[in-house]
């Protein structure tokens, strides 16, 4: 690489980890996702909510987006799976009106959201959502090395991430 830009070998790696890094495997920093309840169709019996909801994965951080038409429909957050499935909406513990919701998932565990209209949630126009924790989360709070002998801490390349090898062998 030197040959290319001479002097600059050490500036042009840098610069390219630091625009790989995002791009990579298990690099840290990846963006929450933003989910847009029932995908084009938004939140509406015909975007078969149940269907749309199968595979995804909601993680600590993520936001869910609602889009719904706010003079004909409404989202209501409950309480408990018991609520959820029998469609019970007279205890919400939140309500969204505006049309146009996001909501933040801030912690791990099960969310609960169904229409305001009975009718359509007994159409099944709810969302059940089990919040996963964020894996980096839990990846910084585990130790990433173990000491040896004499106090020494050996970690060779695991204790680097994936843009931290990548700029090692840019710069070596």
């Amino acid at each position: 690489m030197a040959g290319f830009f001479p002097g600059h070998g050490v500036m042009l790696g840098l610069a390219l980890a630091l625009v790989m890094a995002p791009l990579m495997p298990g690099s840290a920093g990846a963006e929450p996702a933003h989910h847009v309840v029932g995908g084009d169709r938004g939140w509406d019996v015909a975007s078969n909510i149940p269907q749309w909801s199968l595979g995804k994965v909601f993680k600590v951080g993520d936001c869910i987006w609602f889009a719904y038409s706010a003079g004909l429909e409404s989202i209501v957050e409950l309480g408990s799976k018991e609520e959820f499935d029998a469609c019970d909406l007279s205890n919400p513990i939140e309500m969204y009106t505006d049309g146009i919701n996001d909501v933040l998932l801030e912690s791990e565990g099960a969310r609960y959201f169904a229409s305001g209209r009975l009718e359509s949630c007994r159409h099944g126009l709810k969302l059940h959502v089990a919040v996963q924790p964020d894996q980096e989360e839990e990846t910084a709070q585990e130790p990433v090395a173990s000491p040896v002998r004499g106090g020494q801490d050996v970690r060779g390349d695991e204790g680097l991430s994936t843009s931290s090898r990548f700029l090692r062998v840019f710069v070596a």
